[in-house]
Parts: C-alpha cells; structure tokens; sequence
C-alpha cells in the first residue's frame, strides 16, 4: 500500500505539464476570473481579472497557471486555463491596469502584391491562434468531498465524507469497520464505528505544486460492536458504545489534479466502554484520500 501510495504521489509531483511554462502569457477570455492564493479553486481567491487581460506566465501547473500578481503574497497567483488561453510571444500587460481594445483586423498586404499572397500571409498568422490549448472544464472547489479511508491499529477500512466552509471551518464524517481476535482465546470481536467530528483549518502552506491546509479536529465515537467466541454456532452478543476523538492532521491538494486531496490525521481515541480484551481506543495514524465534487 505504502509503495502504491508512493507511485501515486511521484506521478503526480513529476507530470511533465507541470515542469515549466511553455507560452508566454495567459490571456482572460471568460467574463471574469478569479486570482488564487493556491493552484485549487478552493484556496482562497486574491484578486479578478476582466475579459482580454494579459498576464506574464510564470509557470505551467497542469490545468492551472502561475502568474505574476504584485498584490498577492510573493508575488503570484494561480489562474485556471479554463478562464482563457495561452498566448506564445505576446506582450504581457500590467495585471493592476485596464487593458486597451485590441484590434483583430490582418495587416494590409504589401503594394503590388498578389491576392493570393495576402490571404497566405493572413493564414500563417492565424495558424499559432488554431494550435493554442483547448479549454479546461472547471474543476470542483473544496466544498464537499467523498472518499475513503484507513484507520489506525487494528487497521480498519471505510469511508469518508468531509465538507468546508469558507475553507475555514469544517466537517468530516468517518464509518470504519474493525474486526480483532483476542490473543488470549478465540474471541472475536467485530466493530463498526461512525465518527462525525469538526474541523479547524490552520495557516496553509501553497507552492507551486503542492497546496498544504493543516488542520485540528474533535468528536464523537459512535460504536455498535458485535462479541463472539469464533467457533461455529456461538451466540454472538451486539452492543452500542460511546467515545470520542481529538486528531491534528494535514489536506495535501495536487496542482494537476485539484479535485483530489490525501490527509494524514494523527489522533488519540477514548472509549467509555471498552470490550474487555480489546483495546480499540489510544494513540494512531489515519489516512485518507477525498475525491471533491464541489
């Protein structure tokens, strides 16, 4: 799991459309589009850009764009491909000025010239506009995503649901199943665990490919448990238990890939009914990966 983890990571870290810019500018072709503090439609937004601005490109990120923006922190911000275009060889604008009309009308051929000359020369000027990267759909902000998830000793599996308000406060909700045999007999005991807990965001940490949003969080455990002697035909007993969590952890968000982020949560579990025998409660390492839908 741990190497898999690992590929999954190196692929996306060392994409080739992120290594660096290959335009010279990006050019606003929607109505408006939002500057970001982060390559994520869900990291803060720092700024707007109106129709037929030209800003200086300072690196390729996948479906995002780093762009000069003196009134941000450092310096940048992240720009969506899909709000506009990359332009080759174009003069970069001031992105704190208006922008003047642009006249799209061809030069006028040279005096005695062929007509066939001109039209030439029009289409060989028009063909770096045809060859430019298509749109991008949006991506989904950090508002609510779904995923899965492994628990900490004994390993548990489940899933996971975690939304965000104003990417500020937020709330996951975790079901994971446990199953454990006792060391001393045959016992066995089978745990589903559904988790719902708030969570703080802290100060981020944005690069140009990684956006990092660490976090605290607590709540409640809700349990029901099932207790038996692992041999055919035994009753098994079925129980409810209550508990409760407090975990810090951190969100990792991909710049070519903004809608998919990976946690690592590291909490303390109390039960207030432990199973004699079992001991599903204390200190552990969590995991998990969220998919965002919006």
């Amino acid at each position: 799991m741990v190497r898999h983890a690992a590929a999954v990571v190196l692929m996306l870290t060392l994409n080739p459309l992120w290594l660096s810019a290959q335009s010279t500018t990006f050019t606003v072709t929607a109505e408006s589009a939002n500057v970001h503090k982060a390559p994520s439609t869900g990291s803060a937004v720092v700024g707007h850009v109106m129709r037929g601005r030209l800003l200086p490109i300072e690196r390729e990120l996948g479906s995002w764009v780093k762009v000069a923006w003196p009134e941000a922190e450092g310096g940048a911000g992240y720009v969506n491909v899909s709000w506009g275009r990359l332009t080759a060889g174009a003069t970069p604008a001031d992105p704190t000025r208006p922008v003047a009309a642009q006249s799209t009308r061809p030069a006028p051929a040279p005096a005695g010239a062929p007509a066939a000359a001109s039209t030439a020369v029009v289409t060989h000027q028009a063909a770096p506009a045809a060859a430019r990267r298509s749109a991008y759909a949006p991506p989904a902000s950090h508002a609510f995503g779904l995923g899965a998830r492994i628990g900490q000793s004994p390993v548990g599996y489940g899933a996971a649901a975690r939304a965000w308000s104003r990417n500020r406060f937020g709330l996951q909700v975790d079901a994971s199943r446990y199953a454990m045999t006792s060391s001393v007999d045959t016992t066995q005991l089978t745990s589903l665990e559904i988790e719902p807990s708030l969570v703080v965001a802290l100060a981020d940490s944005v690069g140009d490919y990684l956006w990092l949003r660490p976090y605290v969080g607590s709540g409640v455990m809700l349990r029901r448990q099932s207790l038996s002697a692992g041999v055919p035909g035994a009753v098994s007993t079925t129980s409810n238990g209550l508990g409760w969590q407090a975990f810090a952890g951190g969100e990792v968000t991909f710049a070519g890939a903004p809608q998919f982020a990976i946690s690592a949560d590291l909490g303390y579990r109390r039960l207030n009914n432990p199973v004699e025998g079992f001991d599903l409660g204390g200190a552990g390492l969590s995991v998990s990966a969220h998919w965002y839908m919006k």
